[in-house]
């Protein structure tokens, strides 16, 4: 054998665990929440979750406004949770979960599921199934959460006096439980909380904030 034959042969053992690993997680099932609600602030969230993988978007925006994704990330627990709830709710496959009463319009929410060129969906405006409540609240928490952050984003960038405001709004949902995973915030509140330009107040709140965060989980 050549020095070639034996260096491709080596590269072949190598590589063989790696392709092993690919077959054996496939690229990864889809998961989406959409909800359209006219004349309500936003109008429009999409929430895309990938399930074997880090990769998921989001799009938070009024109908009339350019349309486009922003990509985030989701911990592995509320990841495992989401995909959890949807298998509970097979995939949403020939699924009826609106109550079909006559209740204000509450917005027309959509759960999808993608598998490869399968997708299946379910849309509703109101449901009592257990497991669509709970999907449905993560899903609006990770929403608001990514709306929060955005906002603080911008204050510190623009606005600095703004900022305590954003963080109560960020505080009161947090002390709600309305966001599923608030530590995304963290880096932020650590910043605000060592920066002199920052008022005195919004440097406290930043630094008690970060603090229960910490102690929260």
């Amino acid at each position: 054998m050549n020095v070639f034959s034996r260096r491709l042969c080596l590269l072949f053992l190598c590589l063989a665990p790696f392709s092993v690993s690919i077959a054996a997680n496939p690229a990864g099932n889809w998961f989406s929440y959409r909800r359209v609600f006219k004349s309500s602030v936003p109008e429009f969230i999409e929430i895309r979750i990938q399930e074997n993988s880090t990769a998921a978007t989001y799009e938070i925006r009024q109908l009339d406004e350019d349309a486009g994704a922003t990509p985030f990330e989701v911990g592995p627990a509320l990841r495992s949770k989401i995909f959890q709830l949807a298998a509970e709710l097979r995939h949403f496959k020939g699924l009826d979960l609106d109550v079909h009463r006559k209740i204000a319009n509450l917005g027309e929410k959509t759960f999808r599921w993608q598998a490869g060129a399968e997708t299946s969906e379910v849309k509703f405006n109101y449901t009592l199934n257990s497991a669509a409540t709970q999907l449905l609240q993560i899903c609006e928490g990770l929403a608001r959460q990514e709306e929060l952050i955005e906002l603080l984003q911008r204050r510190i960038k623009y606005d600095r006096l703004g900022v305590n405001d954003a963080l109560l709004q960020f505080e009161n949902d947090f002390s709600k439980s309305v966001l599923p995973e608030p530590e995304r915030a963290l880096p932020l509140l650590d910043q605000i909380a060592g920066d002199s330009r920052f008022v005195e107040i919004a440097r406290q709140r930043s630094r008690a904030l970060a603090e229960r965060i910490r102690h929260s989980g």
